[in-house]
């Protein structure tokens, strides 16, 4: 669905950098606990899983929200190519901010581990104890998530390139957002 505005939707704006700032926290936090024992383990897995399950609610929010409101045109002169893979990398930066976190319940599940959000919330197992699949699925989660932060670097390649190259706004459209023609910055502000 297109967006009239030349912006993203504000909510759907906040959403994105307070997942932006969510998930990459999530990766380096991820890169930490598989380079370090002792406490420092355990206290980065006390952050890791309920991290995980913060932004897959936030992607739950995020997605009806995306679908509902659109999102603004691409600049008419980039090419048929780049609207395509801007499209194709926004779908598979959704499906992995949502199977990630999946994955991660999924493969404790059947490492028969709880997913522990406080010290006394457990999450219930979503499969059955099950140690051929936990291993499976802990490597699927490593090579996903190495798969998402090659994504993640393409998208803010992306952004950049759009921002300070080509000046087209596409960048502004999830930043700070348009002003309206005609409008001086402190009517402009006073509206939203």
């Amino acid at each position: 669905m297109s967006r009239h505005s030349p912006d993203f939707h504000p909510a759907l704006r906040a959403l994105h950098w307070l997942m932006a700032a969510a998930v990459l926290a999530m990766l380096f936090i991820g890169v930490g606990m598989v380079s370090t024992t002792g406490t420092a383990y355990v206290t980065l897995l006390a952050l890791h899983r309920p991290l995980g399950i913060a932004i897959l609610l936030l992607v739950l929010l995020r997605l009806p929200l995306r679908i509902m409101t659109g999102a603004p045109a691409l600049p008419d002169d980039l090419p048929r190519i780049q609207k395509r893979a801007a499209v194709a990398s926004h779908i598979l930066l959704y499906l992995a901010m949502a199977g990630m976190p999946f994955i991660g319940w999924a493969m404790l599940s059947a490492g028969g581990y709880p997913v522990l959000l406080t010290k006394s919330m457990a999450l219930p197992a979503i499969l059955p104890r099950d140690l051929a699949l936990y291993a499976f699925l802990r490597q699927a989660h490593t090579v996903v998530a190495l798969l998402f932060f090659a994504l993640i670097l393409a998208h803010l390649s992306a952004a950049l390139m759009h921002g300070l190259i080509r000046r087209d706004g596409v960048l502004r459209s999830m930043t700070v957002g348009h002003r309206r023609a005609g409008v001086s910055p402190k009517q402009d502000d006073a509206d939203d």
